[in-house]
């Protein structure tokens, strides 16, 4: 079996089933989020803070940004490996984009932890 180091999972099977996962732990997140704007009758910066102070609340968010940097990492690279047929070019692109996704992941947890 060959495998690509470009791919964040072993296999088709494996991307499949990470992609599928991190999309329902993005959807889980969005609808809490939507769920506790519309829920609160006044929504000001210390209902905010208190909501993003609790613990729970943070592990949410770094477990949605990891999700969403696994999402990314296998869309960006299915998605170029379809349309990009330029080996170097195509490379660079997802270096690009894997760089900016780790960006968000360490910018999120500097932001959620307060390191």
């Amino acid at each position: 079996m060959v495998t690509n180091a470009a791919s964040f999972g072993r296999s088709g099977v494996h991307d499949y089933i990470l992609i599928r996962a991190s999309a329902v732990v993005l959807a889980c997140y969005a609808i809490f989020l939507l769920v506790f704007v519309v829920a609160t009758k006044e929504l000001d910066y210390q209902i905010w803070q208190s909501l993003f102070a609790a613990v729970p609340m943070k592990v949410f968010t770094i477990v949605s940004l990891i999700a969403l940097l696994i999402h990314a990492w296998i869309g960006v690279w299915q998605v170029l490996t379809d349309y990009v047929k330029a080996h170097v070019l195509r490379g660079v692109l997802q270096f690009v984009f894997v760089v900016a996704a780790f960006s968000y992941l360490v910018a999120g947890i500097v932001i959620v932890w307060g390191v």
